[in-house]
């Protein structure tokens, strides 16, 4: 059990700093917006690149943040009856959530997406409009990239649940 305790330990520490950096992202998001609002309205002066820039930043804020927000407890959920259960009933429900839901959900994005991903990488896939930024590969990677983060903190939230059930500690 120490090595899954391990694991779980190992796969949280990078979500968790993996979420720290995405926060600074959303910043440099926020920052970048209001350049381009002061840019266009006060010097009339118009970017596309920046503009898919924050299209870039905030896919990849979200795509990226799933895994975060899973290890947080902020995904939505419907908790009319799961608030009452018991802490062991409730490790059980979020374990096999995890198993029956979760991990195939994040294996069937993985896998629609492969080739989607990658005839996108082949061709180094570029803005459709002139001066936008030339690499849409990058940006469709993060729906993999998602799916393997979530994948990951998914494993590690099943296992937090498995041992919780066995050995009976948080």
């Amino acid at each position: 059990m120490p090595l899954l305790s391990a694991i779980v330990d190992y796969i949280d520490a990078f979500t968790d700093y993996s979420g720290r950096i995405l926060a600074w992202l959303c910043l440099a998001m926020a920052a970048l917006t209001a350049l381009i609002v002061l840019l266009r309205y006060g010097f009339n002066i118009g970017s596309i690149a920046a503009q898919e820039a924050v299209i870039y930043m905030h896919g990849a804020l979200f795509m990226l943040g799933a895994a975060y927000t899973l290890k947080e407890g902020g995904h939505v959920r419907v908790d009319i009856f799961y608030q009452r259960f018991s802490t062991r009933t409730q490790a059980w429900i979020n374990g096999l959530g995890g198993i029956i839901f979760l991990l195939p959900l994040c294996a069937y994005i993985l896998g629609i997406s492969w080739s989607y991903v990658t005839e996108s990488w082949a061709i180094r896939e570029s803005s459709p409009e002139a001066g936008g930024i030339p690499a849409v590969f990058l940006l469709k990677s993060l729906v993999p990239l998602m799916a393997i983060s979530l994948f990951c903190q998914g494993l590690a939230e099943v296992l937090r649940n498995a041992l919780f059930l066995v050995e009976g500690e948080a």
